[in-house]
């Protein structure tokens, strides 16, 4: 009788920088930033920590390529036939978009060490720069129109992202929906003190009908406004 032969052992994907990254942000989208440890993380790659580390250095690099691996997507488009305030948009949506998906990247990025050179969101002030001289803005003020905008972009995209953290940590506001969340909100308001809280008030519908993502475009266009009406005229200032 043929004796069978044995099957061979069937190969394990092998360990590479790209896997470790993918299943950092797989845990950190689960778990958040607090508990993405080594530990863990070898425990989800099926392997030993000193195997990760052959690869990333530490916990800061490692949170770092996350970030990167989440906005990378971001910068692929072509900005050819575009004009430079849609392609500022489309970016700015793109990264507030992202950050919605993945919420630890706005806490993250206020958390990591300042490295010269190596911040995660370097790729974005670039492109967002090139499309700043691309509208002519004045060279002595292009640093400051680039950053008002990378800040803006950041900022925003972030708080919007911890507010929903915040929503879902919350039992109550996790079984309420977003309309009847702001509804609430808005009544609030208009409950406020009139002489101590006017604009709130007056503004309380609003809040109750809008969307944060066109609310975050319509900043973008402000800025953008206000870089081009500075150019135009001359009062850009570094």
């Amino acid at each position: 009788m043929a004796s069978r032969k044995s099957r061979p052992e069937r190969r394990q994907e092998p360990l590479s920088r790209e896997r470790i990254v993918a299943a950092a942000v797989e845990l950190l989208d689960t778990v958040g930033e607090g508990g993405l440890t080594f530990r863990a993380l070898a425990e989800r790659l099926a392997t030993g920590p000193g195997a990760i580390y052959w690869h990333v250095t530490g916990k800061n690099e490692l949170l770092a390529a996350a970030i990167d691996a989440v906005i990378a997507p971001t910068l692929a488009g072509d900005d050819t036939g575009t004009t430079p305030q849609e392609a500022i948009r489309s970016l700015a949506l793109g990264v507030f978009d992202a950050i919605d998906a993945h919420p630890w990247v706005g806490t993250t990025l206020a958390q990591l060490p300042r490295t010269p050179g190596k911040s995660p969101m370097l790729r974005v002030f670039e492109r967002i720069g090139r499309q700043v001289q691309a509208l002519h803005v004045p060279e002595a003020a292009q640093f400051t129109a680039a950053s008002s905008l990378l800040s803006y972009i950041l900022g925003v995209a972030g708080q919007n992202a911890a507010n929903t953290r915040a929503a879902q940590a919350n039992t109550d506001q996790a079984n309420t929906d977003r309309a009847a969340f702001l509804d609430a909100v808005a009544t609030a308001w208009r409950e406020l003190d009139p002489d101590e809280y006017r604009f709130t008030r007056d503004v309380a519908g609003q809040l109750r009908e809008h969307d944060d993502r066109a609310e975050f475009v319509a900043g973008i266009d402000l800025i953008l406004a206000g870089i081009t009406a500075g150019r135009a005229d001359g009062r850009t200032r570094p």
